[in-house]
């Protein structure tokens, strides 16, 4: 029941966090805004939320995870309603970034009571299980709310989504607990903590985890947040119908294969940064094909190219098994935190390079941007999957070496596929 409280607050995050996906075209009209100041929200709330990752895995390991997830809902619920009700710009970007500082909060929060109520090979399952589930806020947003904005108006449908912040605020307050162990010793000091910061940065393990979630998520994240529906819709043609339909069918697509990694991620524990290196590559190898068709691509790639770069947002979460192999339960808020901060920094940089390059091409609103504008701006995602595969790779290695001097028989049991937790 914990967990289940937990995640659905997740949920809600999501679905706050995407809820501009289907709204983009929308908001550039209400706003009067360009394709940089459309990017501006999304960039600045997930600047937001990338920025207190590491401060919020320091208050989930002193306050732990139940009073994060109270303050989450909070935040959240404040940001959308302010949302639903601005009628100007500066206004509307002072509340998604309020929604950010709310979702910061969450998603280490679950994590952290995942390592503290379930063990061995539960957790890496559950740990991917957490994210996908997490994804049905993504459906919400690309069928329900949709739906509610074109029958319901902005505002109305705005609110009806923050409302439902408050019920999941009262369901955390009465079922959730940070852990089983009544009798736990008192938390660290906050000045300890801070102390500590530079030995999780620093650790290979952690800096791997890093890696594999700023590489495998990036691309997922721009698409379903942002610019997948203009690229969709304004580019390629499709009709707002299709295209909602294809940012659910991703959603589901994140379940099933998100399951198919917590599997391989279970079974193979030592080959776990080479599964993401595969999915990144796929990610990229499809994309490459998208955008060097002649014209418009057919309806069955571009169904393709949804599923296969959802596909990265399951890979990412094997960084956070990572961390959980390589610490202790005590400080896994913060070396989650550092985690985190990855994949959201490296899609809140390409979705606002993404905006940059459309607007140096064209001027106007997203809307009359042609194709072959969203295909020079897409190819902006090339870098940040080279640099990130090196990465993985060069630290991959330096955790193999850490392990091979700190635990060299646990590095031997990680070989044969067991489930080891160093920390």
């Amino acid at each position: 029941m914990i967990w289940l409280v937990a995640v659905a607050v997740y949920v809600l995050a999501v679905f706050h966090r995407s809820s501009l996906g289907v709204a983009g075209l929308l908001a550039a009209e209400r706003f009067h805004i360009t394709a940089s100041e459309l990017a501006a929200f999304t960039v600045l709330q997930l600047f937001v939320y990338a920025g207190l990752q590491v401060p919020n895995g320091i208050m989930i390991d002193r306050f732990g995870p139940r009073a994060m997830l109270v303050s989450g809902a909070v935040l959240m619920t404040a940001g959308q309603f302010a949302f639903a009700l601005a009628d100007s710009y500066p206004a509307a970007l002072a509340a998604r970034a309020l929604i950010g500082a709310g979702d910061a909060v969450v998603f280490t929060s679950v994590l952290r009571l995942v390592v503290a109520w379930f063990r061995g090979s539960q957790a890496p399952f559950l740990t991917q299980l957490t994210g996908q589930l997490g994804q049905l806020g993504a459906v919400a947003a690309a069928g329900p709310l949709a739906f509610a904005l074109h029958h319901l108006g902005w505002t109305r449908a705005f609110g009806a989504a923050s409302a439902l912040g408050v019920f999941l605020l009262i369901a955390v307050l009465l079922a959730v607990r940070d852990s089983p162990d009544e009798d736990r010793a008192a938390p660290p000091r906050l000045a300890v903590l801070l102390g500590s910061m530079r030995g999780v940065w620093s650790h290979p393990g952690v800096r791997l985890g890093l890696w594999i979630h700023f590489t495998a998520q990036l691309s997922m994240h721009t698409f379903a947040m942002l610019w997948g529906y203009p690229f969709l819709v304004a580019g390629q043609g499709l009709s707002p119908a299709v295209a909602s339909t294809i940012l659910m069918a991703m959603t589901g697509w994140v379940v099933v294969s998100g399951l198919a990694l917590a599997r391989l991620t279970t079974r193979f524990p030592f080959q776990r940064s080479w599964l993401a290196v595969v999915v990144v590559s796929a990610i990229a190898a499809t994309w490459t094909v998208v955008l060097l068709w002649p014209g418009r691509a057919p309806l069955s790639l571009l169904v393709l190219l949804a599923l296969v770069t959802a596909t990265g947002g399951p890979a990412s979460m094997i960084g956070f098994d990572v961390a959980r192999t390589f610490m202790p339960s005590a400080a896994i808020g913060r070396a989650n935190g550092v985690i985190n901060i990855g994949g959201f920094l490296a899609a809140l940089l390409l979705m606002g390079a993404v905006g940059w390059i459309l607007d140096l091409r064209a001027d106007g609103p997203a809307a009359t941007y042609r194709l072959a504008d969203f295909k020079v701006a897409m190819a902006a995602q090339y870098p940040f999957w080279a640099v990130g595969v090196w990465q993985i790779l060069r630290c991959r290695r330096r955790a193999i070496n850490h392990l091979r001097q700190s635990d060299p028989s646990g590095l031997e049991r990680l070989r044969r596929g067991e489930s080891v937790e160093f920390g």
